[in-house]
């Protein structure tokens, strides 16, 4: 029997054309029916929300509202400790008071009688193990008497510090306080603290190159808050420094 080869080439020619068309169908019937982004449940879930009873949603809101009130009054009544206590403030005998009035925990408090910026090595390996959040300078009543009015002598002492305290701790926020002023009897026995605003200046002038805050602390100052010897400061005060502190740092 002879072999049409012509009827079996369009044969084989049909079957491809049939498995193509196939292959066409079954993608197109997988597209149509691909699982389409599944919203019942999110759907369901709002639905649910929307028929809960009104006094229900009315309750969860009031417990929120006074939830938030209740953070509000405990952030607000925090006590100066509470606010410091992830804080140290270190300085000579000024700042030595905030532990002698119980204004701060001795832990918040890095201080020494008589001390100058030259002489605080103690003091800075101790805040290096202590690592603060923040750290609160306030040094310069010793240094104006030791450097002799030499304000830019200062500025040199009181940048390595700083430099220091970056550099050992460079997660801590430093903050420089204000040499706060003396009455006029301390002048007429030290007639160098009449240099005590040109300090100052240089201690605003020293962070802004350091690129630190300056607090600025002279508008605190009022004659009740002296002691008898135009220099310390009653208990009254230390309050008030407190929260000028915790305001510029937003503690």
């Amino acid at each position: 029997m002879k072999i049409d080869r012509r009827k079996i080439i369009q044969m084989i020619l049909g079957a491809i054309v049939i498995a193509v068309a196939l292959f066409a169908v079954i993608k197109i019937v997988g597209i149509l029916t691909t699982k389409k982004v599944d919203t019942a449940e999110g759907i369901a879930i709002i639905k649910a929300e929307e028929s809960q009873d009104l006094d229900t949603v009315e309750n969860k809101i009031k417990k929120m509202e006074a939830q938030e009130k209740a953070d509000a009054e405990a952030l607000a009544n925090r006590t100066d400790k509470q606010i410091f206590v992830n804080s140290v403030v270190m300085g000579d005998s000024i700042t030595e008071a905030f532990t002698d009035y119980d204004i701060l925990d001795p832990s918040s408090v890095i201080s020494k009688i008589g001390v100058s910026v030259t002489d605080i090595d103690d003091a800075l390996a101790t805040v290096e193990q202590m690592n603060p959040d923040a750290i609160f300078l306030s040094y310069g009543m010793n240094d104006i008497i030791s450097t002799r009015g030499d304000s830019g002598l200062f500025k040199e002492q009181y940048a390595k510090v700083i430099d220091e305290l970056k550099e050992k701790l460079p997660s801590s926020r430093i903050f420089v306080n204000s040499i706060f002023p003396v009455q006029q009897q301390e002048i007429d026995r030290e007639p160098v603290f009449q240099y005590l605003p040109d300090y100052n200046q240089m201690l605003a002038t020293l962070c802004d190159e350091e690129q630190i805050t300056f607090i600025d602390n002279t508008s605190l100052v009022k004659t009740e808050y002296y002691e008898e010897d135009g220099v310390h400061f009653t208990s009254e005060f230390y309050p008030l420094w407190a929260g000028h502190m915790a305001e510029v740092a937003a503690l």
